[in-house]
């Protein structure tokens, strides 16, 4: 087995045991997380047990309906932490547009998450509102960015950052023929 399908497992593995974790304390059954996700719960019982490799969609309905930090269900947890480029863990938007890989979070159940970004060329990632009080700050670090609010569009060049209410509709857009870079600081309302 290749390194790369070995950390896929892992991660897989780790959210299961994170979410499982997580629902038995909060009480509420599978079907009830199906409800406040709007994922089946064939496909989180299948998350819980690390037998579904679940896409940065599905991850993101489950933190969302959780409202918890996506971080939370990605990181491993430890007191001193680096995160090098390309190293942890890594998660792939459904299309395979976005890579993200969570950095850091600022505790179990932490108000805020920063996570570094590769958006492939000419793609767009469309996550969809997130949890009510979720501020986005992001910042592009090479390449360039369309970001899309609502109905308003912004382009976002080198070092250029932008800040928004992430329970509102948005996507990020590459516009050019090489990956866009991103950093994201993402806060939680308590």
């Amino acid at each position: 087995m290749n390194d790369e399908k070995k950390e896929v497992e892992k991660l897989a593995k780790q959210v299961g045991i994170t979410l499982r974790r997580i629902r038995n304390e909060k009480g509420i059954s599978l079907n009830q997380l199906g409800d406040l996700t709007g994922v089946s719960p064939l496909t989180l019982g299948k998350v819980e047990r690390g037998e579904a490799n679940p896409s940065l969609t599905v991850i993101w309905k489950i933190a969302n309906g959780l409202m918890i930090p996506i971080s939370v269900l990605l990181n491993e947890h430890g007191e001193v932490k680096i995160s090098r480029n390309h190293e942890g863990n890594r998660v792939w938007s459904a299309n395979e547009a976005c890579r993200l890989e969570p950095m850091f979070d600022a505790s179990t159940y932490g108000s805020m998450e920063v996570h570094r970004a590769f958006l492939q060329p000419g793609q767009e990632y469309a996550p969809g509102a997130h949890q009510p009080g979720v501020i986005e700050y992001v910042t592009v670090m090479e390449g360039e960015l369309k970001v899309k609010v609502d109905d308003e569009s912004y382009h976002l060049y080198a070092y250029d950052s932008i800040k928004f209410n992430g329970d509102r509709e948005h996507a990020y857009i590459n516009p050019t023929e090489d990956t866009s870079v991103l950093h994201f600081v993402m806060t939680y309302a308590k």
